[in-house]
């Protein structure tokens, strides 16, 4: 395992490549554990990587998010006792942390001399890092669904659906207090499909309420809402944040302001 990790940056084009390509398999070795700790039984897999093992969406993600569909057989903190043991044996020094006190629950896979074992840094105890968060009260509405994914490792997910995962991602754009790029690339694919998504309303109804405890707040106006904040966009602090994740840099171009709005009705 650590030997196809290696020869995934070798194999690599420029250093920001071999880094997410390096990352992205340990995520998927994660996503076996958990697949066999059977944590997808109160799991639900969300978010922009959710959106690349699911449905390919060509840029790369650093975190794992997950929300917490069902409280029977909860244990995160067994399951990151896992990941180090399961990792270890694998070869890697790694090191975990875990923090349930807020509840968004959250912990970090550490992997130190992967980094400089691949040439990608000076420094042999520098930690190539992943991390997991997972939201213990997620709004209800979300559409569940069940799939093999085979990408580096096969495992078995429970995850949202698509309209689902765009109600996550719409709420996102609304609510989160600064410019991710990424988030806006997502918000393009979602647009690009053909017929293209819409979100589950109900989800984004209730998290909307959730966050903004405003009961006027509508979900079925989210397009204006959208347009509102495309119009008033930093985009060159949307492309800062997304360069290093695109699978094709020249993805970058896509994300303007005229474009943006196009993909409004």
């Amino acid at each position: 395992m650590k030997e196809e990790v290696l020869a995934l940056a070798r194999n690599a084009p420029d250093p920001q490549t071999a880094l997410n390509r390096m990352r992205e398999y340990l995520q998927a070795c994660t996503l076996r554990v958990l697949h066999d700790c059977e944590a997808f039984r109160p799991l639900a897999f969300v978010g922009g990587t959710a959106l690349r093992f699911l449905h390919g969406l060509p840029r790369y993600s650093e975190d794992l998010d997950f929300a917490l569909e069902n409280k029977d057989a909860y244990d995160g903190e067994a399951w990151m006792r896992a990941i180090k043991r399961e990792l270890q044996l694998a070869g890697f020094e790694v090191e975990v942390a875990w923090n349930q006190k807020p509840v968004v629950h959250g912990g970090w896979i550490r992997v130190a001399g992967i980094l400089w074992e691949a040439g990608l840094s000076p420094m042999k105890n520098q930690k190539l890092s992943i991390k997991v968060e997972i939201d213990t009260r997620p709004p209800a509405g979300a559409v569940l669904e069940r799939k093999l994914v085979t990408r580096h490792l096969p495992f078995f997910l429970c995850h949202h659906d698509l309209p689902s995962l765009m109600a996550g991602k719409i709420h996102a754009l609304l609510c989160r207090p600064y410019v991710k790029g990424r988030d806006w690339y997502d918000f393009v694919w979602y647009r690009s499909q053909r017929p293209p998504t819409t979100p589950n309303l109900t989800l984004l109804q209730n998290a909307l309420l959730q966050t903004e405890q405003d009961q006027d707040v509508q979900a079925e106006m989210w397009e204006g809402d959208i347009r509102q904040k495309i119009e008033n966009l930093n985009i060159e602090a949307v492309l800062r944040d997304l360069g290093p994740f695109l699978e094709r840099p020249a993805d970058a171009k896509l994300l303007t302001r005229e474009n943006l709005l196009g993909l409004i009705h």
